[in-house]
């Protein structure tokens, strides 16, 4: 689950993380009363979406005088904020965070990730932060520096100085950092998170260590233990189909193409969706009905590809193992009876009660393909 930058700066706070005072604000009638609370100059408007790159869209403003502020405020609040991680479709803007500016003597990057690969967390830095991190990395990439953590030992002291060392760092900067980190760390840990970013992370002239930004990403599966970071969810932030799949339970993700699939199983569906692809179509989506779903649960799949306006044609890939195959077919069925089905569709189900899933579909009436196997049907379905 993302979170905004004003949310990820309350949970900074409350770990002790310095960052810039600031304000929320929703509507920018609220910016002059904001910005006379701040009682500081210059400030900054910052448009608060799930998506990095916003200076560089627009979504970003420093302003010298309230004026100023409010000005920007109706500029970002309601805007369509296009960046390379929004796509061309943009984001609209509701939120915007008001916040003292600094005078910043350095940029720096920090990050931490889950990495799957060493099964610990990494601590990636550079001391070439701001807005060209994503350049530096493609072009210099020696200048970051990556540090991997055992979780079952944590952060450790030696571990720290060499995040810091990496940074350049020296005197009281260098203590400020060695402080802060292990904080960033617990929260990284306490809180599940599988992102934390700070872009930039400034040392300002008067010698201060700040995060300027903020991004964090926690692992939805464990936000049943965390109601008070759920309730950081913004559904205004997600795809519409994607939230109404939350809503029944279904693993669903939205790709733009126009190949819409069916699938038991996360493994299956990366099969799935490579298979469309190497048959030279794209797939819309990814969709994990489950194991262990139920006829309701495929119907509901079923509407929210349908839903989808860019899909030209549909691919059930079922293998019968927990989820039956006349399951899934009565799903099909009974989704197609309410919704219509108006674009071609290929099965390919294989496993229990195949053969009594495939009599269910013939009986329908439905105008489907069949397909003997994976590669048949994504040629089938590629070819619509």
């Amino acid at each position: 689950m993302k979170i905004h930058e004003y949310q990820a700066k309350e949970l900074f706070r409350k770990y002790k993380i310095a960052v810039p005072e600031g304000r929320v604000i929703t509507d920018p009638a609220q910016a002059k009363a904001a910005a006379a609370k701040l009682d500081s100059l210059p400030l900054v408007v910052k448009a608060q979406i799930h998506a990095g790159g916003r200076g560089k869209g627009g979504g970003v403003k420093l302003c010298a005088t309230p004026a100023e502020v409010e000005e920007a405020a109706r500029r970002i609040i309601g805007m369509t904020l296009v960046t390379r991680q929004t796509g061309n479709q943009g984001r609209v803007v509701k939120k915007a965070l008001i916040e003292k500016g600094l005078e910043i003597s350095r940029e720096l990057y920090l990050a931490m990730l889950v990495d799957r690969k060493n099964a610990g967390i990494m601590i990636m830095a550079s001391s070439a932060g701001g807005i060209n991190i994503e350049e530096t990395a493609a072009k210099t990439p020696e200048k970051i520096i990556s540090i991997n953590i055992n979780p079952l030992a944590g952060i450790q002291a030696y571990q720290c100085r060499q995040a810091a060392f990496g940074l350049n760092l020296a005197g009281p900067v260098f203590k400020q950092f060695s402080t802060m980190l292990p904080r960033l760390y617990r929260l990284f840990v306490e809180c599940d998170c599988s992102l934390l970013e700070i872009n930039p992370l400034v040392i300002s002239k008067d010698g201060r260590l700040s995060a300027l930004d903020a991004k964090l990403d926690i692992d939805s599966n464990s936000l049943f233990r965390h109601p008070d970071l759920a309730s950081f969810y913004d559904e205004n932030e997600v795809d519409p189909l994607e939230a109404k799949a939350a809503s029944y339970k279904l693993n669903y993700i939205n790709l733009g193409g126009t190949i819409g699939n069916m699938v038991n199983g996360a493994g299956l569906a990366m099969a799935t969706m490579d298979i469309i692809k190497q048959a030279g179509a794209e797939p819309a989506n990814f969709l994990d009905v489950g194991g262990g779903a139920s006829t309701e649960m495929v119907e509901n799949g079923f509407k929210i590809i349908l839903a989808d306006k860019n899909v030209k044609g549909i691919l059930i890939n079922i293998f019968g193992g927990i989820l039956r195959c006349d399951v899934l077919a009565e799903g099909v069925v009974q989704a197609a009876g309410k919704i219509g089905v108006k674009v071609p569709l290929v099965v390919r189900m294989a496993g229990t009660n195949a053969e009594k899933g495939r009599r269910i579909l013939a009986e329908s009436g439905l105008n489907l393909i069949t397909a003997t196997d994976l590669g048949d049907a994504a040629r089938k379905i590629a070819t619509i």
